[in-house]
């Protein structure tokens, strides 16, 4: 675990505390077990870049607590009986499963929150079914049987059908000039599998991964499943500091970088070109791999997003995971993996162990679907219907005293709220009243962000928009005023 620059420059009483929490994380989440020794407090100064002394007083506490013991001449020790401690408990107790602790163990927090059926949907990233050709689909589904009568009694390959993995190659290099030949793709159930498939087969308990901050709040659950110390690279609306990253490189010589560069999951920021091609020679400088999550990068606003860090990429140093489950047909769950025969080799046995390949029906559904030209033509008129809703969405905020950086594509609002407002105790509420959205605790490697909230404009109706809308509001008062 490390500290945020941002962290670093807190006081002496609250760098303590900031201390305290990160190794009572570390206990947590299984970095330290029951009985292991903990770094001196010289190590975990240098590792912390922090004062001795802070160290000394946050392992004090932790003694104090009950959470580490001591050994005459030997050194701090997970306590044998040390109980799950959270940096920052809730001030209430949830009825519901989710609860935004520091430990993640086994579960996906963003689905615990998806579990409840809610009218006023704004959770869900997804697209409405409604702005969807479902009867295009379905004319497809029949003739996929009619031209591939055998596909429910065959199996797909490990790496996925070459017909489509041939199809995908020449559409990246048509339409983003990029060179990937069929044998460097790998078809995967959704982006969700490929990230689970990289953190499986590139890194081992103890590596260091970096990650933004905030994220897509999955993806760091299935990094802290591999138990790996995970160092937070902030995104702003400007893209990343490249003197920090290079720093975390030099120094943590992390293994991999998992980034969501283009319309971030949650922000909506988009990382500029010039940080992208100095980032690659960042990665290939300091043996990084760049982990390039692009799920939203058809959907756009105005102009098109930069070209993809996989494009500069020219010694293996970039994986570049492309997701079409969003807005083609989420039911297919088709996402493509693009890797050079370098990093390939080592992820598609995790694959083969996984499931021995995506399902050749909806690969084969999804390849005569979306290289379509009426579906080509349908996802420009998506584009325009989903700008309308997040236009919709914004007017119906704008009387709020709430902020946000209006995106220029995906399918998220990132909002900042009041501090006077308890996110924790609003989500309750809003479930209870049939309203959801992404408290922004999750989507945060450091477990914080409590003022911050994921809005998805693009899944319910317009008007399911305003009442979600209208009710979202008007709890948060009632949440304010208690």
């Amino acid at each position: 675990m490390k500290l945020s620059m941002m962290d670093e420059k807190a006081g002496k009483g609250s760098l303590q505390q900031l201390v305290y929490d990160t190794i009572a994380k570390g206990i947590a989440t299984g970095e330290w077990k029951e009985s292991d020794k903990l770094p001196s407090v010289r190590v975990m100064a240098e590792r912390l870049k922090v004062h001795r002394l802070t160290v000394l007083k946050a392992y004090q506490q932790l003694l104090e607590d009950g959470i580490v013991e001591v050994k005459y001449k030997s050194g701090y020790f997970v306590a044998s009986k040390a109980e799950d401690v959270s940096a920052e408990p809730l001030a209430f107790s949830p009825p519901w499963e989710y609860q935004a602790r520091s430990l993640y163990v086994n579960r996906s927090r963003l689905s615990d929150i998806h579990r409840h059926q809610v009218d006023y949907q704004m959770s869900e990233a997804l697209i409405d079914p409604a702005l969807l050709p479902n009867a295009f689909l379905s004319n497809h589904v029949k003739q996929v049987f009619d031209m591939y009568p055998k596909v429910l009694s065959t199996y797909s390959s490990v790496s996925g059908d070459l017909e489509l993995r041939e199809e995908m190659a020449r559409y990246f290099m048509e339409k983003q000039g990029i060179a990937v030949h069929p044998e460097e793709l790998l078809i995967t159930t959704g982006s969700q599998q490929a990230i689970d498939l990289i953190s499986r087969s590139l890194v081992k308990s103890g590596d260091a991964v970096l990650i933004e901050r905030p994220t897509y709040s999955p993806a760091i659950d299935v990094f802290v499943q591999q138990n790996v110390n995970l160092l937070p690279i902030e995104i702003t609306p400007q893209g990343y500091d490249l003197e920090h990253i290079e720093y975390m490189m030099r120094t943590e010589k992390p293994k991999l970088f998992y980034m969501n560069p283009t319309f971030q999951n949650p922000t909506g920021y988009t990382v500029p070109v010039t940080q992208r091609k100095a980032l690659v020679e960042l990665a290939e400088r300091y043996e990084c791999i760049l982990v390039e999550d692009e799920v939203y990068h058809d959907i756009y606003f105005g102009d098109p997003p930069p070209l993809p860090f996989f494009y500069y990429d020219t010694e293996g140093y970039v994986i570049h995971i492309r997701s079409f489950s969003k807005y083609v047909a989420p039911g297919l769950r088709i996402s493509v993996l693009a890797a050079r025969p370098e990093l390939m080799k080592v992820i598609v046995p995790v694959k083969a162990l996984s499931d021995n390949g995506t399902p050749l029906l909806t690969q084969k559904i999804f390849q005569h679907y979306f290289f379509s030209s009426r579906l080509q033509e349908h996802v420009a008129k998506l584009r325009i219907a989903l700008e309308l809703r997040k236009a919709r969405m914004e007017n119906l905020l704008a009387a709020t005293d709430w902020s946000w950086s209006s995106p220029g594509g995906g399918l998220n609002l990132w909002v900042r709220l009041p501090e006077t407002i308890n996110v924790d105790a609003l989500l309750q509420q809003c479930l209870a009243e049939s309203v959801a959205f992404v408290p922004g605790r999750i989507c945060d490697p450091l477990d914080r962000m409590e003022s911050w909230i994921r809005l998805s404009y693009s899944y319910i109706s317009e008007v399911q928009l305003d009442e979600g809308i209208r009710r979202l509001v008007e709890i948060s008062d009632r949440v304010k005023q208690d």
